[in-house]
C-alpha cells in the first residue's frame, strides 16, 4: 500500500455551488491555501497539526492557489472578476489585486524574474479571451496579454529550462512561453491525445506529466517534447502531482472519486484509493510526504501519508 489514511479536517460548508479548486503549500509556515470556489474564499490549513485555521474572503469565483516559498509569496487566480491575488502569508490581510485576462485559473511563477502567468479559460462568447496574462510582481502590473490556440488548463515553471508550460484543451498541446521573452508562444508540444488537463515536471529528469480527458497520462521529454510514455488511468483527471521523493505521481479523478498513484520509475500503476465523487482536487506536502484530497459533498480534506 502507498497512500495510508490518516483522518479527515473539517472544512466550512459551502455556501453555494462550486466546491473546491486548486492547492498550495507554503512549506515554512506549513499553511495549505485551498481555493474554496463555493465560498469565494481560501481555506487555510495548518498541515503541521492538520487543523483548520481560517479563511481569506472576498476573492470571487478563486480557482487557483500557488505559492512561491523562494519569494514568501501566497497568488491566487479569481476567475470571477478577472483578477489575480498576491499577499505574503506573514501577512494575510495585506492582499493585492491585480487585473488579468478572461477567466483566470491556472498559476505558475518564476522567482528569479519575479514573474506570475495566470492563464485563462477564456469565455468562448468573447473573441481571443483565450490568452496567458504575464504579472510583473513587483510593478503589481499585467506586462502582457499572449494569445493562445484554446482554452486553457493547468501551468508550471520550470527553472532549468527558465520556461513556463502551459496545457491547451484543444487543440491538445502543451505551449512553452521563454520567461526571458514571455510575451510571445516559444514552442508547441502537441499532445496525441484528447484535452491535456494536469501537469507536473520531474525536474532532475526532464519529464512532464500531462493528465488527459481521454483517460491517458502522457509523459513527455520536457526539452523536446517527444512522448515518453502513454498510460492508461481509469477516468477523467484534473489535479496531478509528483512526489519526487517516492518518485510517485498522484492523479486525482472526480469520478469515480479516486488517486491513482503511478510509480514513476516503472512508469506503472500501483494503486488507486477511494476519496468521494466528484474529488477533483489534491494538494502535496513535499515535507511530509502528505497528500490532501478535497472532498466536496461533505466539505472536508481526507489526509493520507505516503
Amino acid at each position: 500500500m502507498s497512500l495510508k489514511h490518516l483522518g479527515y479536517i473539517e472544512l466550512p460548508p459551502h455556501k453555494k455551488q462550486g466546491g473546491f479548486d486548486h492547492a498550495a503549500i507554503h512549506r515554512a509556515s506549513a499553511r495549505l491555501y485551498i481555493a474554496h470556489t463555493s465560498n469565494d474564499a481560501l481555506d487555510v490549513i495548518d498541515c503541521a497539526t492538520d487543523c483548520y485555521l481560517h479563511s481569506i474572503p472576498n476573492l470571487t469565483g478563486v480557482a487557483g492557489a500557488l505559492v512561491s516559498d523562494e519569494r514568501n509569496l501566497a497568488f491566487t487566480s479569481n476567475r470571477g472578476e478577472n483578477s489575480v491575488g498576491i499577499f505574503s502569508p506573514s501577512d494575510e490581510t495585506n492582499l493585492v489585486k491585480i487585473r488579468v485576462g478572461v477567466r483566470p485559473n491556472g498559476l505558475a511563477y518564476d522567482p528569479q524574474r519575479n514573474l506570475l502567468l495566470a492563464a485563462n479559460v477564456g469565455d468562448p462568447a468573447i473573441s481571443d479571451s483565450f490568452s496567458i496574462s504575464i504579472v510583473d510582481v513587483s510593478k503589481r502590473a499585467m506586462i502582457a496579454n499572449v494569445a493562445v490556440p484554446g482554452r486553457t488548463r493547468w501551468t508550471i515553471f520550470d527553472e532549468q529550462a527558465e520556461a513556463f508550460f502551459v496545457n491547451i484543451a484543444a487543440p491538445a498541446q502543451i505551449v512553452v512561453v521563454d520567461a526571458k521573452n514571455p510575451t510571445r508562444i516559444a514552442r508547441v508540444f502537441e499532445i496525441p491525445v484528447a484535452g491535456p488537463h494536469g501537469l507536473d515536471l520531474d525536474a532532475e529528469q526532464h519529464r512532464l506529466f500531462c493528465a488527459c480527458d481521454a483517460k491517458k497520462l502522457i509523459v513527455l521529454d520536457a526539452r523536446t517534447g517527444k512522448v515518453l510514455n502513454a498510460l492508461y488511468i481509469s477516468g477523467v483527471p484534473d489535479v496531478i502531482f509528483f512526489n519526487g521523493a517516492r518518485q510517485h505521481l498522484y492523479v486525482a479523478i472526480g469520478d469515480p472519486g479516486v488517486i491513482e498513484v503511478f510509480d514513476t520509475d516503472a512508469m506503472k500503476r500501483i494503486e488507486t484509493v477511494a476519496t468521494e465523487k466528484g474529488t477533483h482536487t489534491i494538494a502535496f506536502d513535499a515535507e511530509r510526504n502528505k497528500v490532501y484530497a478535497f472532498l466536496p459533498q461533505t466539505h472536508r480534506a481526507a489526509i493520507f501519508v505516503d
